[in-house]
């Protein structure tokens, strides 16, 4: 059978019925808290509509998700970028390479319909829709500036256009002369209805960036009308994706870090200021981090240092050596970055998870698109990276992958580059792949069993009951293969209550409904001796 590894409801403590069991003393408490969910450990078959199985698709791809969960194309878009999801459920989709943004409706069985929203754009990137009182816009950024549309449920184009900022550079600007590295842009709204504008650099590492108006590797921030424009943080080479943790006007960023880094350190190793290819492998790290205003985040002049006991958590910075050998800027005050990612991974895409329908084992958590390496020696990156989220320090710890494959490792065949994700109304993750022209559908399919673990993460030794009721007691032999006192995971299926107890005539009891658990000891002693199917 297939491990399964999701959707976990919220957690119901339930009243024990003694019509059900007749045990004595048995003490209901809630269930425990949620350990990290399972990771990408299962190679599957990526589904191929017949009408859309054109290279790379002309042969059978795989791509690695957890248990219970499948790939399907969804959608063919040449150079698919950005996305959002309509109120509706309509997705919207970038395509800068065409100047359009592209609208993709369901058709019920067959391919989904797909149409110009709007066209006539300079290279439209990034998608928000935001509600002002009871008005619905979408707002849509072009190199030169960000437009704003007003939106009716169900429009099929962009009607009512308003052009709120104007003027930022790109590859027209006259001082640029034709040359900029990163002029797409990436915008967000918070809930008092600023926006955010995220101004890349024209380089790969420059001081002009730093001294332009307005500056270059920044963040501003302007009304939802494009008025009041201020510079809101700075310090950030790249910042693809921007987005607010639910809840808060947090505003998050994963950042593009610089290439082609000087070896900093003026040690015995004889390799100071120059480019050593094992040293650029791995400096300096992407970066994921909170932005807060009038942050620096030391771009070009320090650059984050994950060789340290923090290794990626807030990372202490090195002097850039073209740019700041001297030390005449102070990288101790610059704004550490809350997480690194893998040096090279290029992250685009932002999005996280709370308050959607993706299941709810990795709801509380975001994911970044990794768009892949050009220039390390192993290629790393070509996946979609899940970060859980931690309530207690609002940060996001260790990284896990929860989608990956786009590169085959026997041969380092790319054949696929993810960009960005959205969650759609069935739950499904949305992925763009700009390289493939493929928009994917990522899926939860729940176990039609209940099934036990006696790992971890959904992993050992497991054993499966049916659905129909039932009571399981080690001391009769029912939970002789996952063994007495072993159980950890737990697997509920849809439409079904599991109750697990320590004790075949006694002690505490949880109740779960449908989903995917892990850590089940926590809270019962570890030690599970009765389970019953109600």
């Amino acid at each position: 059978m297939v491990a399964f590894t999701l959707k976990p409801t919220q957690i119901l403590g339930r009243i024990l019925s003694a019509s059900l069991i007749s045990l004595m003393s048995l003490e209901v408490v809630p269930t425990a808290a949620l350990g990290q969910p399972p990771a990408a450990s299962v190679e599957t078959k990526l589904k191929v509509p017949s009408t859309m199985t054109s290279a790379p698709f002309n042969i059978n791809r795989y791509l690695k998700v957890p248990p219970n969960f499948s790939m399907s194309v969804y959608a063919r878009i040449n150079k698919a970028r950005f996305m959002a999801v309509a109120p509706n459920g309509d997705l919207l989709v970038s395509q800068p390479s065409s100047g359009k943004v592209l609208i993709v409706r369901p058709n019920g069985n067959k391919d989904p319909i797909i149409s110009d929203f709007v066209t006539g754009l300079r290279k439209p990137h990034d998608i928000v829709f935001h509600k002002i009182d009871n008005t619905t816009y979408i707002y849509i950024s072009e190199t030169n500036q960000i437009n704003r549309f007003i939106y009716n449920y169900g429009d099929l184009i962009a009607k009512n256009r308003q052009i709120v900022v104007i003027g930022l550079p790109d590859s027209s600007t006259s001082e640029l002369r034709g040359g900029y590295g990163h002029e797409l842009k990436n915008i967000a709204l918070d809930s008092n209805h600023k926006l955010y504008v995220s101004i890349a650099s024209t380089c790969n590492a420059c001081k002009e960036d730093t001294v332009s108006y307005p500056k270059r590797g920044a963040i501003y921030q302007y009304n939802a009308n494009g008025t009041n424009q201020r510079l809101f943080a700075q310090g950030l080479r790249n910042a693809e994706g921007l987005a607010f943790l639910p809840g808060t006007n947090d505003l998050w960023v994963v950042v593009n870090n610089r290439d082609n880094i000087a070896y900093p350190f003026n040690d015995s190793s004889g390799n100071y200021g120059k480019i050593i290819p094992s040293y650029v492998d791995n400096h300096p790290p992407e970066e994921f981090t909170k932005v807060r205003d009038g942050g620096n985040y030391g771009w070009p002049f320090c650059n984050p240092n994950p060789d340290t006991s923090n290794g990626l958590n807030y990372m202490p910075f090195d002097r850039d050596y073209q740019f700041n050998a001297d030390g005449r800027v102070n990288c101790n005050a610059m704004d550490r970055i809350s997480k690194g990612i893998q040096a090279h991974s290029a992250p685009l895409g932002l999005t996280f998870l709370q308050n959607t329908n993706f299941p709810s084992l990795y709801s509380n958590g975001a994911v970044a698109g990794l768009h892949g390496s050009w220039n390390r020696q192993t290629k790393t990156g070509y996946k979609i990276a899940y970060f859980p989220w931690n309530n207690t320090t609002k940060n996001p710890e260790q990284q896990i992958d929860l989608v990956s494959g786009w590169v085959v490792p026997t041969t380092q065949e790319t054949w696929g580059r993810p960009v960005d994700m959205v969650v759609d109304g069935q739950g499904n993750l949305l992925i763009s792949d700009d390289y493939s022209g493929t928009i994917y559908k990522l899926s939860y399919t729940p176990s039609q069993q209940v099934k036990v673990y006696r790992d971890p993460n959904f992993s050992g030794i497991s054993q499966s009951f049916p659905t129909t009721p039932g009571v399981y007691k080690a001391n009769q032999g029912n939970l002789n293969i996952v063994g007495n006192d072993t159980i950890s995971s737990l697997s509920v299926p849809p439409g079904v209550v599991v109750r697990v107890c320590q004790h075949e005539t006694g002690g505490l009891c949880r109740d779960y409904t449908p989903g995917d658990y892990n850590l089940v000891g926590n809270g019962l002693d570890n030690i599970i001796s009765f389970i019953q199917v109600k």
